[in-house]
């Protein structure tokens, strides 16, 4: 009999290479944001995926990017912070990359500074040609000794079973983390937070959407008039100025309406029950600088 696999396995690249998609894929469910805008992970958001004979827990961390203010900076450190402590790294980068940037080099340094078994997951394979593609494996071997170099699309769904072989096959024996009917540590506000983000972050204008941050205020079950059980669920999502709470509000309150109802369809999926949200907008001038909204994305020590 095989024995029993299990494991830490840190996503790291740069913004918008499709890591929290990948995360998505693995696990079968949404567990992260998912938006074709950089930096939309802000925490370490942890997501479990049981096979036969291993457990994989994915840590799925911030994009590396250019910080411009105390949460870039934290959300700089939450995924520098993962590499030591993890069993297996999985280093995503876009196969329309031409060559190594300073962004990707930069983190290969962490890498080989940590000298954690790492896989390369070259993503979007379905934009460029096979010979890019091929070029850019040469470039990176070239680099680093990777564990295994996968070529993929997370957007078709392409080798993702591929993926979660190679890494099995860097873990070590060991025991299952967590229940296997658990597929995040996320807790249920946290989801319900994340959900509302990403439909703000799809919806809004490009200046409005890495300035804001959702809180659930309430969140209790109750029953409808014919004694269905329903959700009642209460949320502010707070904005950097006056004039982006007149954008996420829009005109007569229309984009804000969506937003919710967006939000409401997907919590419905997911919590497998009638959902009642209320939303409402706050301005927290530059929150992205305050140390009380920032210590909510820092890693618990």
């Amino acid at each position: 009999m095989e024995k029993f696999k299990s494991g830490f396995v840190a996503i790291l690249g740069r913004t918008n290479v499709g890591k929290s998609s990948i995360l998505n894929d693995v696990v079968g469910k949404k567990v992260a944001a998912v938006v074709n805008k950089p930096q939309t992970t802000r925490n370490a958001i942890k997501a479990i995926v049981n096979r036969e004979n291993s457990q994989i827990v994915f840590i799925d961390t911030p994009g590396i990017h250019k910080p411009k203010s105390k949460l870039g900076d934290t959300m700089n450190e939450t995924a520098w912070e993962s590499i030591p402590d993890a069993d297996v790294v999985l280093f995503v980068v876009e196969a329309t990359s031409h060559e190594i940037g300073k962004g990707d080099q930069m983190i290969l340094d962490k890498i080989k500074q940590a000298k954690v078994p790492t896989i390369l997951v070259i993503n979007k394979i379905d934009l460029v040609t096979k010979e890019q593609i091929f070029k850019l494996i040469e470039a990176f071997k070239d680099e680093y000794h990777f564990k295994a170099i996968i070529p993929i699309s997370a957007l078709k769904m392409q080798d993702i079973d591929i993926v979660l072989e190679e890494i099995e096959k860097c873990l070590k024996e060991g025991p299952a983390y967590y229940d296997i009917n658990e597929y995040t540590d996320q807790t249920l506000r946290e989801l319900v937070a994340e959900t509302i983000r990403e439909k703000a972050m799809k919806l809004l204008q490009e200046e409005v959407p890495h300035g804001i941050f959702v809180e659930v205020e309430k969140m209790k079950k109750g029953k409808t008039r014919e004694e269905k059980p329903i959700f009642n669920i209460e949320a502010t999502i707070y904005c950097l100025r006056d004039s982006h709470k007149g954008i996420i509000i829009g005109k007569e309150g229309k984009m804000l309406k969506k937003i919710g109802t967006y939000a409401r369809q997907d919590l419905e999926k997911e919590l497998e029950e009638q959902v009642n949200l209320k939303l409402w907008v706050k301005v927290r001038e530059d929150w992205i600088n305050n140390e009380k909204f920032i210590k909510k994305f820092e890693i618990p020590k």
